[in-house]
């Protein structure tokens, strides 16, 4: 009985034994199966556009939009009304002006209109989109009404030049002074009805008191210059082009930041040619204005 006990314990235990084993077994394959279902094996590495296994997804953020500002360009002058600048050096005889009073400069043009070289300079002009102030006299306005039209057409302003450039008119009495204003205003007037006249240059420049008082009375800015070329004056045997290059060379140089620039479209062919230079030139660095 006891050996047969002995027996039976001995099976028990080999039979436990035997079943622990048989579930071990079990449990390892069912966690390898669970393991092998949740990472499936593949023949290649994921490539970047494939996530990796059980990762989550990384998005790459939107890239935040580029805050640009709205280019601006200051509209560059085209016209400026110019009143009695305060200061040394500004006025020029008799109280008339020298400068603008602004940064713009101002381009003026005397003696015209000229039936053959007003035309070319309005041209050169429209081409460069360049705005002037043409300072007429009274005769070439009665003659040549067209190119009258033409410089209002341009943009352009005008300026009394008297009417028939007298180089004496200043020391007339001021009554005569301004009979002279009015018929020269009248000829540009016929031509261009309602036309602003806001500027008057002397005759030579030979400005006076009793001039530029009948001026102001008439609501007329006297306006002398701060650069002169002398484009009008024709050395002996000077030749065309050294004419020219005076004029672009005395330009170039003394043009500043408010200055008025005396020139002639009278019967100044050089004076046209230089400007074929100068323009562009002073465009690239002033503000050229008309004076209205």
């Amino acid at each position: 009985m006891i050996r047969l006990s002995h027996t039976r314990k001995a099976l028990a235990i080999s039979v436990a034994l035997i079943l622990t084993g048989l579930v071990g077994q079990a449990t390892a394959a069912t966690t390898t199966a669970a393991r092998d279902s949740a990472a499936p094996v593949t023949s290649a590495s994921p490539g970047p556009s494939t996530p990796a296994p059980g990762r989550p997804v990384a998005t790459k953020p939107a890239p935040k939009p580029t805050k640009t500002k709205p280019r601006t360009e200051s509209a560059p002058i085209s016209a400026v009304t110019i009143t009695k600048p305060k200061g040394k050096g500004k006025t020029g005889p008799a109280g008339s002006l020298l400068v603008t009073g602004t940064k713009g400069v101002a381009l003026t043009f005397d003696d015209g209109p000229d039936p053959q070289y007003t035309p070319a300079l309005l041209k050169l002009l429209a081409k460069e989109k360049v705005k002037a102030t043409f300072c007429l006299v009274g005769t070439q306005a009665r003659r040549h009404p067209d190119l009258v039209k033409a410089i209002a057409a341009g943009g352009h302003s005008f300026c009394n030049h008297s009417w028939n450039h007298d180089l004496k008119l200043g020391k007339r009495q001021p009554k005569a002074i301004r009979a002279d204003f009015e018929r020269a205003n009248a000829a540009i007037r016929a031509a261009v009805p309602n036309a602003k006249i806001r500027y008057m240059r002397a005759p030579g420049g030979n400005f006076t008191p009793p001039m530029v008082k009948v001026a102001a009375e008439m609501g007329m800015h006297s306006i002398y210059w701060k650069v002169d070329p002398r484009d009008w004056e024709h050395l002996p045997g000077q030749s065309g082009a050294q004419h020219r290059n005076k004029i672009i060379r005395i330009v170039k140089g003394q043009t500043r930041p408010g200055a008025i620039v005396l020139a002639h479209d009278y019967a100044q062919p050089e004076t046209i040619a230089a400007f074929r230079t100068l323009l562009p030139y002073l465009r690239k660095r002033f503000q050229l204005v008309a004076l209205t």
